[in-house]
């Protein structure tokens, strides 16, 4: 199972992701330009000693991500997606792909990706935390393809 961030731009938030991922056994893509360095102390402060313990990919740009991944499914995860995440049927190599925090991702992207999902939430809410979405599907999709141990 795999997770991508695409241009990242809240360290402590990246950080939580990767460290839920060595948890999990997820695997994580960045798709530059991240909004801040990997040696920033507010990343290394969340990350610990994690950054080594699950496998990281890095990308230049979209385009690059794809090109690298074009045999994998890419599923968006955003608001403005009608089909929920736990009514989406999983596949094991899937890349479940997370926008900015700040901006998501951008339209045309959403034109060019099939599978769309989103979490449901309270109407008078805008979105949820990057990381906490993160754990909630990720943990769905793993639970679909039995690899939780």
């Amino acid at each position: 199972m795999h997770i991508a961030l695409y241009k990242p731009d809240i360290p402590q938030n990246t950080a939580a992701i990767i460290r839920l991922s060595a948890c999990l056994n997820l695997k994580i893509h960045i798709i530059e330009p991240c909004g801040f360095s990997l040696n920033d102390s507010r990343f290394k402060r969340v990350v610990m000693d994690y950054l080594g313990v699950c496998k990281i990919f890095k990308y230049e740009d979209y385009n690059n991500f794809l090109i690298k991944n074009k045999k994998k499914r890419i599923v968006l995860m955003t608001t403005k997606a009608k089909k929920k995440y736990h009514e989406f049927k999983f596949n094991k190599n899937d890349i479940l792909l997370f926008g900015r925090e700040s901006a998501g991702v951008p339209e045309n992207l959403h034109k060019t990706i099939n599978n769309r999902i989103k979490v449901p939430m309270n109407k008078k809410t805008r979105s949820l935390n990057v990381a906490m979405c993160v754990a909630i599907v990720s943990a769905e999709a793993l639970r679909q393809n039995k690899l939780l141990k």
